[in-house]
């Protein structure tokens, strides 16, 4: 490797570093600290100050014009099914006639359903009745439901538009969403089994038979109440349970499918009213449109709740999402500073001379920020940040990629994204407090399902690699 293209791995190392240095050493804001290694980056690359600005405001706003409307409406859609009592239901009906070993394939299902439209904590805290009633009434220690619940949803949580990782990525990488979804689920599917069900057992004879983590009981005396609610969800007899849960289901699954239809209508349908009208429906703003106002309708006016609190809520779920439109923003200036210097054919050529896929090096970026910073988000939007560039400056220079493969390198980040969370990251704390385990047996169980996660999902991106 030349002189020429050393130099650019260099700069991506000090970028990162300097990154990494204002989230974690000086407590920078992770969207701050993106605009100032965007604008920093720039300037040192010879860009002219006012120069970079540009690229700053062109990148944030070509990212958030899509970004900042899909993420609002999912956000407003997940809102209306937790409130509204649409996932205990959906969870509940799927689990009150399984054995115990069939319940662990039934939550890891449930957690991939419900995280699509429910950030993985929120569904976490939602459900952790579920789990304590579930280990109550078996026996049998939380983790043996948990993980497999968990694993369910932190496969959608990184691969599966609506949610909003997937979603920023897929508009900064310029991959359609219909190849995301469906790739997305080919390669999640598999590390949701293997770091679920399959799993579970291993990590369970891992952690022993010490600690809180032993007990369904361990929760028994602070959560009483949620344990009985849990029961509840859990009586088969229930009729409008069943409604619920199938409402659930339709109510997750019409924007996907919508988005489907969409995407594919140009390939089976031919020119005119139907498949305008179908590639309509399946723009993700439209689906996402119908998808908020059937959860309105269904887990709201259905339920009787009033329209004020109704209202309320949905402005309230657009708070955290404003989190994530910001870093996504930040990310996408971050994207256009490496395009506008000349910085991203740089590394294309450094890649390119030396034969490294596109999707290891986006695995292996997203993997580096995900283990020192924690957060996924940030982790996925920060290597979709620096693998644009270089996938754009690929196409110039004569290599195209295929809408296939631009959703494989997605799917690449979001398995970098996923592997080993632990202590700097809010997610670890989460579960070590509701599945009553020590930091060690958190690492154990769930730091270790993680990574199965971000190896298997990249490990089947790598073979459907070689397919497309």
């Amino acid at each position: 490797m030349s002189g020429s293209e050393v130099l650019p791995l260099i700069v991506l190392a000090g970028s990162i570093a300097i990154l990494l240095f204002l989230i974690l050493g000086l407590k920078i804001q992770a969207f701050l600290s993106l605009l100032i290694v965007a604008i920093g980056f720039g300037i040192t690359a010879g860009m002219d100050p006012l120069a970079a600005i540009d690229s700053v405001r062109n990148g944030i706003g070509g990212t958030l014009g899509y970004v900042a409307t899909v993420v609002g409406l999912g956000a407003m859609f997940g809102a209306l099914l937790e409130v509204s009592g649409g996932v205990q239901s959906l969870a509940g009906a799927m689990v009150s006639r399984s054995s115990s070993r069939g319940t662990q394939w039934a939550l890891a299902i449930v957690g991939f359903l419900v995280s699509i439209p429910v950030f993985f904590d929120v569904a976490l805290i939602i459900l952790a009745p579920l789990l304590y009633g579930l280990a109550h009434r078996t026996g049998k220690k939380v983790l043996f439901f948990g993980l497999p619940l968990m694993a369910g949803m932190m496969v959608s949580h990184a691969f599966i538009p609506p949610t909003p990782g997937p979603i920023a990525v897929a508009e900064l990488m310029g991959a359609d969403l219909a190849w995301v979804i469906v790739l997305g689920a080919a390669a999640g599917i598999p590390a949701m089994i293997l770091a679920g069900p399959l799993w579970t057992p291993v990590a369970l004879r891992l952690i022993g038979d010490h600690g809180a983590a032993n007990v369904a009981a361990s929760r028994k005396g602070a959560e009483d109440d949620q344990s009985g609610a849990a029961e509840m969800y859990m009586e088969p007899a229930a009729g409008i349970l069943q409604a619920g849960a199938m409402a659930a289901v339709s109510a997750i699954l019409l924007p996907l499918v919508l988005i489907l239809l969409g995407a594919t209508a140009k390939y089976w349908a031919a020119e005119g009213g139907v498949r305008t009208t179908l590639e309509f429906m399946g723009h993700p703003f439209v689906a996402l449109i119908m998808a908020a106002l059937t959860a309105y309708y269904f887990f709201g006016i259905r339920k009787q709740i009033d329209r004020a609190k109704l209202a309320r809520i949905m402005t309230s779920s657009l708070e955290p999402a404003g989190v994530v439109v910001l870093v996504t923003g930040a990310g996408g200036a971050f994207k256009q500073i490496l395009v506008d210097s000349g910085m991203g054919a740089s590394l294309a050529s450094a890649f390119g001379g030396d034969g490294v896929p596109i999707i290891v090096f986006a695995f292996i970026v997203t993997a580096i920020v995900r283990v020192a910073q924690g957060s996924a988000t940030v982790a996925m939007i920060t290597g979709a940040g620096l693998t644009a560039p270089v996938v754009q400056a690929t196409v110039a220079a004569g290599l195209d990629y295929s809408q296939p493969q631009l959703a494989l390198v997605v799917i690449a980040i979001a398995s970098g994204a996923s592997v080993a969370s632990h202590v700097n990251d809010s997610g670890f704390w989460l579960v070590s407090r509701y599945m009553g385990m020590s930091e060690a047996q958190t690492l154990k169980s769930f730091t270790s399902m993680t990574t199965i996660v971000g190896l298997v999902g990249f490990a089947m991106v790598s073979v459907m690699w070689l397919l497309v």
